[in-house]
């Protein structure tokens, strides 16, 4: 992994939001995205054990935001519980829950300031959907010069090949391994030093 025994890695779970698990919604993506629950709170509590730093990183748009004059409809409206995250997630209050206006965990939130001063040095990134809000938090950790990881059980996407598609495109990347996709386990291995 390459990560400096100094630095802390941080997990960021992305858009795990109450309105893409609503059946009144239906959604495409939302049984691929329960499937990642599990995943996502074995990580949360190998973190959580570890004592490093867990971000909850959420859609917080407004209903006259920009995003909503194309074909997106509005929802996960900041302040609604639509915007909360999913009770099925273990949130504790010690996590950060950091609502997000776009799409990045990085973009207008603070996080750069907040992951610095924590000392962390590599970014595990998981939620949905792998090709959108999950990638561009990805690509942003690498532009704000955090390790990223895109972690592949625990994001989603619809349909299926998409999210498998998009994780092919980054598993051979040339910014290797600075950006890398990896299995949640494969990932605490490593971190755990049982490579």
């Amino acid at each position: 992994m390459n990560i400096q025994n100094s630095e802390t890695p941080a997990l960021l779970i992305i858009d795990m939001v109450k309105d893409n698990f609503a059946e009144s919604r239906n959604l495409p993506i939302t049984p691929f995205a329960r499937a990642a629950i599990d995943s996502l709170n074995k990580m949360i509590e190998v973190f959580r054990g570890q004592k490093w730093p867990i971000v909850f990183s959420t859609d917080a748009f407004h209903e006259e935001d920009f995003i909503f004059k194309g074909r997106m409809h509005p929802h996960s409206l900041a302040g609604t519980e639509g915007a909360e995250v999913v009770d099925d997630l273990d949130m504790q209050p010690d996590d950060l829950w950091l609502p997000k206006p776009r799409f990045s965990a990085f973009f207008n939130t603070g996080l750069e300031k907040w992951l610095r001063e924590r000392g962390v040095g590599l970014c595990a990134v998981g939620g949905i959907a792998t090709h959108f809000c999950v990638l561009t938090t990805v690509l942003d950790a690498i532009c704000h010069d955090f390790q990223a990881v895109l972690l592949e059980d625990c994001s989603a996407a619809f349909p299926k090949q998409v999210h498998e598609q998009t994780l092919a495109s980054y598993r051979r990347n040339p910014l290797y391994p600075l950006l890398r996709v990896a299995t949640s386990s494969d990932l605490v291995s490593e971190l755990l030093g049982k490579s």
